[in-house]
């Protein structure tokens, strides 16, 4: 099985600055971390799938970090709740400022429904941001949702969670722009802790390209934005 972005594309955009993140993280996705996803039906209330790793539908792994306001915060504080989860770092030159816009964007249009949406973002750089560094950059991008939890905590437990728990491709290096590399996705996250995707093609697209925003609709290798597709997603998760 495939996923709905291109191997050669994806190749393309290793080479350029802004997109090398993604790049990598869907190479590991298609290419090994994460095995051939299955769409588990039994328990399907959508059309959104959910995704099954060795014979059981992904869930969020346990975690607790610190947010942004000092308080400790578990998996356990979004259940009911649908979720996005992203990995980032305050001081990232490149997609993560893109991302922020375009999940500040999501937030805004899912104000109505108050504590049933949020969004967990995990710093990779959590030496640098401390709880006082991530309230400012929430002031900074105008983050207002109080389910939006920016945490930090140990790195390894963080880069664990991102790597073993998502699959989502995290790591430090020192040759990269930035000093870190990480994935531009987000996940979608129901009520329950699952991690559920809409499919393309008949594939399930696991992740939601988070970096191409509405306005922009394409990027330059002709990459079409799923801000779009998400916020739709979302609206049907709330509903079940």
């Amino acid at each position: 099985m495939t996923l709905h972005h291109e191997e050669p594309t994806i190749l393309k955009q290793m080479k350029k600055t802004n997109y090398s993140y993604v790049g990598i993280a869907l190479i590991i996705l298609v290419f090994g971390i994460w095995s051939i996803p299955k769409i588990v039906n039994h328990f399907k209330k959508s059309d959104l799938v959910f995704i099954e790793i060795n014979g059981e539908a992904k869930k969020v792994p346990a975690f607790s970090f610190t947010d942004q306001n000092g308080n400790t915060i578990t998996n356990k504080d979004y259940e009911g709740k649908v979720y996005l989860v992203e990995f980032f770092f305050t001081t990232c030159p490149t997609i993560c400022p893109r991302m922020s816009k375009n999940l500040v964007q999501i937030q805004n249009s899912f104000s109505i429904h108050g504590g049933n949406f949020g969004v967990a973002s995990f710093t990779i750089n959590p030496k640098n941001d401390t709880p006082e560094v991530l309230k400012a950059y929430a002031e900074k991008y105008g983050i207002t949702n109080p389910n939006w939890h920016l945490m930090t905590g140990d790195q390894d437990t963080i880069y664990a969670l991102a790597n073993e728990g998502f699959n989502l491709y995290t790591a430090e290096d020192g040759t990269v722009e930035g000093g870190f590399e990480h994935s531009g996705n987000f996940a979608l996250i129901d009520k329950n802790g699952f991690i559920r995707s809409r499919t393309v093609n008949g594939n399930p697209i696991i992740y939601y390209n988070g970096i191409i925003s509405e306005e922009e609709k394409y990027d330059e290798d002709g990459f079409k934005e799923e801000i779009t597709m998400l916020k739709e997603d979302i609206a049907k998760l709330l509903k079940e």
